[in-house]
């Protein structure tokens, strides 16, 4: 049987919420992880960029890898309504994730969902977005 793989396709911000940043990984704990802890020097680091606001899961690493390019061309308005469609609080989602808590999202489909019930989420392949 075949390795199951599974792609994050993640928006973070500051506490201000004056700072986007968009990344791909295939382990969001791990990452977010890195991220709080300014494992990594750069442009999370320096902005103190750790809030998990927004993620999408895909089986497939280039669906992943286009849909972070999508995202990241996007304005900075159509940002802010991908993040206020799953969680329209912008509380951090990294911490039910460590919590293991089951707090409800309000995912891209519109269906209500535990963090920790994760499903496959097909990314839009809408040239137009």
């Amino acid at each position: 049987m075949p390795k199951e793989y599974r792609y994050f396709v993640y928006i973070l911000t500051n506490r201000n919420r004056k700072v986007m940043y968009i990344g791909m990984t295939n382990d969001l704990v791990r990452r977010l992880h890195e991220h709080h802890t300014h494992a990594v020097a750069g442009f999370t680091a320096k902005y103190r960029v750790d809030t998990l606001v927004y993620f999408e899961e895909t089986s497939d690493v280039l669906a992943a890898l286009e849909r972070e390019k999508q995202v990241k061309k996007w304005r900075r308005e159509k940002k802010d309504a991908l993040v206020a469609s799953m969680t329209p609080d912008w509380r951090d989602l990294g911490e039910d994730l460590f919590a293991g808590e089951g707090q409800k999202l309000y995912w891209m489909d519109g269906k209500e969902r535990s963090i920790m019930d994760l499903r496959t989420i097909e990314f839009s392949q809408d040239e137009n977005e």
